[in-house]
């Protein structure tokens, strides 16, 4: 029987680096939640011939460079077994966005792999495969809102947070990598006139760290925060993760189209953009 799997993307509504580590890291302090916006996941056993991944985006590696089959792999050595099953992926995260596609695929790749063989894992388990695959993954195990330290992978869910935010991001073509992002943090200087301090919010404060490194390389997301920022629809705005997405907290509902249709125009056709809200708890995210 196969099973799907719900993949959630995330945003991070504050994002602050704490310092660089001994082991080469870097000490975070971030508020993650998970949002409307998901990739899906199908697996169905096989007979025999291992893991096999297909995607819907040509451009995305299918190989053992996926996350996907990290988790497969990571598993196994778990299981002391191999798992034979056709594993196709539908991809609506962009890549390179911040957006933290790829750890999704791996915790929903554990999750449903943990169902469709009957292994009976638990949730603590899981974060504990997790964790070996990367830092964001255990977050995405867990499937609501956290606060999460360390090189994120010390994982707190927040219990009580009542706000399904409405959301609007936008990026443009190109991506930004992660490991440069954070490599460039300590020796980044502000750009004069682009506004990084924290914004105050009923949800929280607002933040990101990160947007001093990615803002001095790549000034069109200066720019777009900026843009966003002058826009009366949007309450507050920041770079999500690290980046190329930047994030925007609508100050009603209906505003996403609107502020869609402007930026589109503002910026170009090639521009990626999505209208929707943040989770505060994922649900039902398994089917068979």
């Amino acid at each position: 029987m196969a099973i799907t799997v719900t993949s959630p993307a995330k945003t991070n509504l504050s994002l602050r680096v704490l310092g660089k580590r001994e082991d080469g890291y870097h000490e975070i302090a971030t508020r993650m939640v998970p949002l409307s916006l998901a990739d899906t996941l199908t697996i169905e056993p096989a007979n025999g011939g291992g893991a096999v991944l297909t995607c819907s985006d040509a451009s995305l590696p299918v190989g053992e460079e996926n996350l996907v089959l990290k988790a497969v792999r990571a598993l196994e050595n778990r299981a002391g077994r191999t798992f034979d099953a056709k594993i196709s992926l539908e991809k609506k995260i962009p890549h390179g966005a911040g957006l933290g596609g790829g750890s999704g695929n791996a915790a929903a790749t554990l999750q449903g792999l943990n169902e469709a063989f009957d292994l009976n894992l638990s949730t603590g388990e899981l974060i504990e495969i997790a964790a070996a695959i990367g830092s964001d993954v255990p977050f995405f195990i867990h499937g609501t809102v956290c606060d999460c330290t360390g090189r994120g992978e010390i994982v707190t869910p927040v219990p009580a947070f009542p706000w399904d935010l409405p959301l609007f991001m936008m990026k443009p073509a190109f991506g930004v990598p992660t490991p440069w992002a954070y490599q460039s943090w300590a020796t980044s200087r502000e750009i004069p006139g682009v506004a990084y301090v924290p914004q105050i919010c009923p949800w929280g404060v607002m933040e990101n760290s990160l947007e001093r490194p990615v803002f001095a390389k790549y000034l069109p997301l200066a720019r777009m925060k900026m843009w966003l920022l002058d826009q009366r629809e949007v309450h507050a705005a920041i770079l999500s993760g690290s980046g190329s997405c930047l994030l925007a907290v609508l100050t009603r509902n209906d505003y996403g189209r609107l502020l869609e249709e402007r930026a589109l125009s503002t910026f170009g056709p090639t521009t990626w953009t999505w209208v929707g809200h943040s989770v505060g708890t994922l649900r039902d995210k398994i089917q068979s």
